[in-house]
């Protein structure tokens, strides 16, 4: 008899959709860096600093999309899950008995 598929948690599914969504602002985060490593090359006329520039302008823009990305990726997702309302309605109750 054939058996059905467990029931995945809910924690392995977001998990999940955090990563899928991640992967997708990782490559946002090249492509912008990309971008903006060519913009800073077609205005910096001097070949010595150059290529210390194109790099600094590509970790710096990189890792800051990205950090930004996904930290508003944690906020979507923990209000989707309904971490944030458990939190809010605590609040609220504190708030109350003040």
């Amino acid at each position: 008899m054939p058996q059905p598929d467990p029931i995945p948690s809910p924690r392995q599914s977001m998990m999940r959709r955090f990563w899928r969504i991640f992967r997708l602002l990782a490559l946002l985060s090249i492509v912008i860096a990309a971008i903006a490593v060519v913009l800073v090359a077609r205005g910096d006329p001097t070949p010595l600093r150059h290529i210390h520039m194109l790099i600094a302008t590509a970790l710096g823009i990189g890792l800051t999309v990205l950090v930004g990305t996904g930290l508003m990726t944690l906020v979507f997702i923990s209000n989707s899950s309904g971490h944030d309302e458990a939190a809010a309605a605590r609040t609220r109750e504190e708030n109350s008995k003040e």
